[in-house]
């Protein structure tokens, strides 16, 4: 519902609420490596009575569009705003996703999956490098006990990356919530 209909005074009272919350979403994106502005749009569009183009979120953030489309292009990206559709509309609108459950999901696969397949990849590749060294110099034994104990501490953190991967999983097919419940809504009593 929007503000439309309330007076100044009530419209003033809950912009200020609104802003305390945009606030503290924009700190806690920031944390995760979305830029404050960014988490500053996601908190507009979250509290958003309907879809909005660039034009309007950069008017109501007093920003550029292009800050604004990049902002979007972020949000979009980690699958936090989705691009909609509305007849009669030749600009593109927007609208956030309100299941924080499944945009932390997606923003985890995301973040999270890039960099274990990435170290994953970097270990198994050391794995064969320091391999093929050990093999060249087979017989000194003090560059072999080197390598072993490196290809020992290289195959932990693949085992570590593996089980990450597996934790991602878990999150991704919603098993996750099979182990730690999503929490009801609390009522206002």
């Amino acid at each position: 519902m929007g503000l439309y209909h309330l007076d100044d005074e009530r419209q003033a009272a809950v912009h200020k609420i609104r802003k305390r919350v945009i606030e503290n979403i924009g700190r806690n994106m920031d944390l995760y490596g979305i830029p404050l502005s960014t988490g500053h749009l996601y908190g507009l569009l979250y509290f958003a009575d309907k879809p909005m183009n660039l034009d309007e979120m950069g008017q109501e953030m007093k920003m550029s569009k292009t800050s604004m489309s990049t902002g979007v292009r972020t949000l979009l990206d980690y699958k936090m705003v989705n691009k909609v559709w509305e007849k009669g509309s030749r600009k593109d609108l927007y609208e956030v996703e309100y299941d924080w459950y499944q945009s932390f999901v997606d923003f985890f696969d995301i973040k999270w999956r890039k960099s274990v397949e990435s170290n994953i990849l970097v270990l198994r590749k050391a794995l064969d490098e320091t391999e093929k060294l050990r093999k060249a110099h087979e017989d000194d034994e003090e560059l072999t006990a080197v390598l072993q104990e490196d290809q020992a501490k290289m195959r932990e953190a693949v085992a570590y990356y593996k089980w990450l991967e597996r934790l991602i999983d878990t999150f991704v097919d919603g098993e996750i919530f099979n182990y730690v419940p999503k929490e009801p809504p609390q009522d206002k009593s």
